[in-house]
């Protein structure tokens, strides 16, 4: 083979390499609107195994002739069968679904906001100050808190959870950031700090509880979808779909700040309206969801980082793709806890920790051979 010939055919594959790297690292617009579909399939695929997935042998069929309007499936249809779908199942997939999501997007925004792939509500504190709001209103709702009761009802335990978690991001956000540049190690530290501290209040809060609030407190420790309903849904599902409805606009101004809040500002971007709206977003969702599930850890950091892998950091494509990706990874997470133990069920936190957890370390190890430290 003459040795022209040999050239080019060791440079095809080393040319295709570098075409699929360039491609790769460029637009990827294509691949994340795919990848978004797959997901939609994904989400819809695991929330129907969910509601057919568990201890108990429900005839899924039955309930869903019965929804239908068939009358032999009206017939075949029991009671046990249509308390299980519909009261204990169907209620535990939508709001893990909404929980999911609103712990991913809330983990995408802060990383935006932030600039750093480490942000994440349960780290830096967020997710502590909504479980301490929430636990406020537990242990001092008949006495403190009364009136709060009597005038929000059912949204009380999520109105209080919102105000911690947005008290908290606030207070870090102001403590984070000085003539109008965040630092991210005072960030990871404050938040460290931050969550302690809340925590620490939490520990006295249960010293002084009583039997029937320490059962109502064992819920918060570790997350669980256990004791969802209906009821839940209705409270914290409208603050949820809010927070969601409102991210994908903020989405070209967190394309934008990741140049920098100076450059950002240049460019047109309100940053100042924008920091606002996306703290009051993350409060909101993660309170709501805190409320609702317990502190659940790491979805926020695990989901947003692994589609960065695929589709990159457009915030367009990435916040999307987390909500559906956060609700199918927290879904997936609710039925291993239903069925690794059953009849018994482990807590969602142990779970998410055990995955969560190895992937921290990963990021931070990866990060830092990426800085030569």
């Amino acid at each position: 083979m003459p040795r022209s010939e040999a050239m080019d055919g060791a440079r095809g594959p080393a040319l295709a390499a570098r075409i699929v790297h360039a491609w790769w690292k460029g637009d990827r617009s294509g691949l994340a609107r795919t990848l978004i579909a797959i997901l939609a399939v994904l989400a819809a695929a695991t929330f129907a195994t969910s509601i057919m997935t568990g201890a108990a042998d429900a005839s899924v069929g039955n309930v869903l002739r019965w929804l239908a309007g068939d009358a032999s499936g009206d017939q075949a249809l029991s009671m046990r069968d249509r308390i299980i779908i519909l009261d204990i199942r169907l209620p535990r997939a939508v709001l893990g679904m909404l929980v999911g999501a609103a712990l991913a997007v809330s983990g995408v925004v802060m990383q935006g906001l932030f600039r750093n792939p480490l942000a994440d509500p349960g780290l830096v504190g967020v997710s502590s100050g909504a479980s301490l709001g929430a636990v406020l209103l537990i242990v001092l709702g008949s006495t403190t808190f009364g009136p709060v009761f009597a005038l929000f009802g059912f949204y009380a335990l999520p109105l209080g959870a919102f105000c911690g978690g947005l008290a908290t991001t606030m207070l870090l956000y102001r403590i984070a950031t000085r003539s109008g540049e965040t630092s991210v190690a005072t960030m990871l530290l404050a938040g460290i700090a931050l969550g302690a501290l809340a925590s620490a209040v939490t520990g006295v809060l249960v010293f002084v509880a009583d039997d029937k609030q320490l059962r109502d407190l064992t819920f918060w420790g570790l997350g669980s979808l256990a004791g969802a309903n209906w009821t839940k849904i209705l409270t914290a599902g409208p603050i949820i779909l809010l927070s969601l409805c409102v991210v994908p606009f903020l989405a070209r101004g967190l394309n934008a700040i990741t140049l920098g809040e100076a450059a950002a500002f240049h460019m047109g971007v309100p940053v100042q309206r924008l920091k606002n709206i996306a703290v009051f977003s993350v409060a909101a969702a993660t309170g709501a969801s805190v409320a609702v599930s317990g502190g659940i850890g790491f979805v926020g950091i695990v989901v947003p980082h692994l589609l960065r892998l695929v589709i990159g950091p457009d915030h367009r494509y990435l916040l999307p793709a987390s909500a559906l990706l956060g609700g199918t990874m927290l879904i997936f997470a609710d039925m291993l806890a239903r069925t690794i133990v059953s009849p018994a069920e482990l807590p969602i936190g142990i779970i998410t920790a055990f995955v969560g957890a190895p992937f921290f370390l990963w990021v931070l190890l990866r990060g830092r051979s990426n800085m030569g430290l």
